[in-house]
């Protein structure tokens, strides 16, 4: 096991006392597959001597869930249940796990035993060879071929393409990620997803490792076709972000002054057929067309100057740069 990153050390024990990693777990009515999977992350991360902690996020469970994990989490020391008050879904479960992780790595993993905890250690020691975020690739999926596989395909495709980070699932939970990494990222709709984007966005570096993936033993999938609109909504957000984060008038101000120049040609070539012609243009088409051009343009304008105003607000009233620094090196750097 690698120790230069202080994520181990040959005892278990973290470097400086604290722990190692903290593998967060979202649960929605998984109360079946909760004990065989709490005591295969406990077993796997004794065997590799990892000093660790189990944060379960209950996203509202009615199936007994709630009760398990508190039963659980009196009883043993090394989980800590964190339950909603109700099912908000997977990417809030997921920020309030990371909220309440403590470990100098945070790795991720869904609760119904499809993804192996026995992976967990590669995906350390991925962390420790230098990278930021590790990605599992579930390579042989045991899930449905026309409503899961073939879905998932096409959004790897889609993101890759969109985002820039071409990984090739992204819908693995499987994941594991610096602390320092995921602890100032504001995660809202379907955005766990996309978290190795938001990640590259911080200039993160992203690997990808092949883990294994195993059929449903317990209960029954919580995802669906329905998902795929919300999904491509916040696609259109990520990419926004990626390109104009903190200068959207470039975006807004492009196409107000595009659509104000292509309305004042419109207004300048019917003034001259008004004018210098002496045609009539008050039933043209192309009199309309200018004048909604003329004021798409200026609204477009002034949503990009709002739009700056909020970044410069969201910036500077949480003291957060808008660049990120990986290193400092120099003999009185303190």
């Amino acid at each position: 096991m690698l120790v230069s990153e202080g994520f181990t050390t040959q005892n278990g024990t973290a470097a400086g006392d604290s722990l190692a990693v903290s593998v967060v777990v979202p649960v929605y009515n998984e109360v079946e597959a909760l004990p065989h999977l709490l005591a295969a992350i406990a077993t796997t991360l004794k065997t590799n001597q990892i000093s660790y902690e189990i944060i379960c996020v209950d996203d509202g469970s009615t199936d007994g869930s709630t009760e398990f994990l508190k039963q659980q989490a009196e009883t043993r020391t090394d989980l800590k249940a964190v339950l909603l008050r109700r099912n908000y879904g997977q990417t809030a479960a997921m920020a309030a796990g990371f909220k309440y992780a403590t470990g100098k790595a945070i790795v991720t993993l869904d609760a119904d035993l499809q993804n192996d905890p026995e992976d967990i250690p590669q995906l350390l020691a991925k962390l420790e060879a230098g990278y930021d975020l590790v990605s599992g690739w579930r390579i042989k999926r045991q899930d449905a071929a026309v409503t899961r596989l073939l879905p998932s395909k096409i959004a790897n495709w889609l993101i890759g393409r969109t985002t820039g980070v071409k990984l090739h699932d992204y819908g693995c939970s499987l994941k594991a990620y610096r602390s320092e990494l995921v602890a100032d990222m504001n995660l809202y709709g379907e955005l766990h997803r996309f978290l190795p984007a938001l990640a590259y966005i911080e200039g993160a570096r992203i690997a990808e490792l092949p883990v294994r993936h195993h059929a449903r033993r317990f209960g029954r999938s919580k995802y669906g076709l329905w998902r795929t609109f919300r999904v491509l909504m916040d696609l259109l957000t990520i990419s926004f972000m990626k390109k104009f984060l903190t200068r959207p008038m470039h975006v807004f101000g492009l196409f107000g002054l595009l659509s104000i120049a292509l309305g004042m040609l419109l207004g300048l070539y019917l003034t001259f057929l008004k004018l210098g012609l002496g045609q009539s243009i008050g039933n043209r088409p192309l009199l309309f067309l200018a004048v909604l051009l003329l004021l798409t343009g200026v609204q477009l304008f002034c949503f990009g100057l709002l739009a700056e105003l909020l970044m410069r607000t969201y910036h500077e009233s949480q003291g957060r740069p808008i660049y990120r620094v990986r290193e400092v090196v120099g003999k009185n750097v303190k």
